[in-house]
């Protein structure tokens, strides 16, 4: 008799926001969860502000800083050694926005910081633990059943990054776009801070971060079958009042969840948008590879998620791939 045993789901960027808002969820589901932070102290006692004992006995707590990509390598290695069971689902969504820049932070391999957090450091995290992942359990107890689960991978996008959408069309400070690449083509180091090898614009960098992910499920999706993985995305709706806007200035952060709650009517709660992070990595009704979730700009109770239509700038065949095989160079994974 085959034994059936808990999923494993990965998920980055725990310390606050969504990220921690998403992990009662999870372990409501019956996930045994790695979180994934900077700094597993702080992670730790966050998270036991909000969890019972009990629920923290299902966490396990990994030190990784996403920025230094060895630190990602030793990182994977460290999992991969110390856990039996492969990982069964990983959920991308820590990310760092500091708009008030006015020149660009350096990750330790010398990248521009907003890039390398949320792109490079997801990117060589998802490659280096592909191979666990796809070998992970064909059934485990979910929702207290025996379930038939398929290996995920699931990135958090944003509107801002979706050419298709009045919300990424914002001229302030551009639209997201990758231009011809050729910040990427150049090796990515000082001088060069931007993808496009334009200008450092540090609201721009953090919506070119987010394309890029978004392109990342795009072509991963293609490379591999829909059969063995389901890879997507999603935008939970406008979390306005997370530690995400903890470096805009105060009247934006006043003013921000205001504007989207009563105006555009996008907000969401935390708590809602960790919800509807850890349904899409987790039940069956999202288990469609290439798939961007949404709820749409405009919240009303009861909406379900439906699949939003994506920009050119993100499926189109010849970037996704460009964007991939470039980043795969940069994070030397070739």
């Amino acid at each position: 008799m085959t034994k059936i045993i808990k999923g494993l789901v990965l998920i980055t960027g725990t310390t606050s926001g969504v990220g921690l808002n998403t992990l009662k969820p999870l372990l409501r589901y019956g996930w045994e969860v790695l979180a994934v932070n900077r700094s597993s102290k702080r992670a730790i006692k966050i998270a036991q502000q909000s969890l019972t004992d009990s629920e923290m006995q299902n966490i396990h707590f990994i030190e990784i800083n996403l920025s230094d990509l060895e630190d990602v390598r030793n990182g994977c290695s460290e999992i991969l050694k110390k856990f039996k069971n492969p990982i069964n689902s990983i959920i991308c969504n820590a990310a760092v926005y500091k708009p008030r820049l006015s020149k660009p932070e350096r990750s330790p391999q010398g990248f521009e910081n907003t890039m390398a957090v949320n792109h490079f450091g997801h990117f060589l995290l998802i490659n280096l633990l592909l191979e666990n992942l796809l070998s992970s359990e064909k059934e485990i107890v979910l929702r207290g059943k025996i379930t038939k689960f398929k290996p995920r991978i699931t990135i958090l996008g944003t509107v801002t990054a979706n050419y298709s959408e009045l919300g990424g069309r914002i001229p302030i400070p551009a639209p997201a776009d990758l231009g011809d690449l050729s910040g990427f083509k150049n090796g990515f180091l000082s001088p060069i801070s931007m993808a496009s090898g334009k200008k450092f614009k540090p609201g721009k960098a953090y919506k070119d971060s987010k394309l890029c992910n978004m392109i990342t499920v795009q072509e991963l999706s293609k490379r591999y079958s829909k059969e063995k993985i389901v890879i997507n995305s999603l935008y939970p709706g406008c979390v306005a009042d997370t530690n995400l806007f903890r470096d805009t200035p105060w009247l934006f952060r006043f003013l921000f969840p205001i504007f989207q709650k009563f105006i555009t009517k996008g907000y969401v709660s935390q708590r809602l948008a960790g919800e509807r992070v850890a349904q899409v990595a987790s039940l069956k009704e999202y288990a469609k590879s290439g798939v961007h979730w949404s709820w749409g700009n405009r919240q009303k109770s009861g909406r379900k998620a439906f699949s939003q239509k994506l920009s050119k700038r993100i499926i189109d065949s010849n970037i996704s791939k460009r964007t991939y095989e470039l980043t795969k160079k940069l994070v030397q994974l070739d």
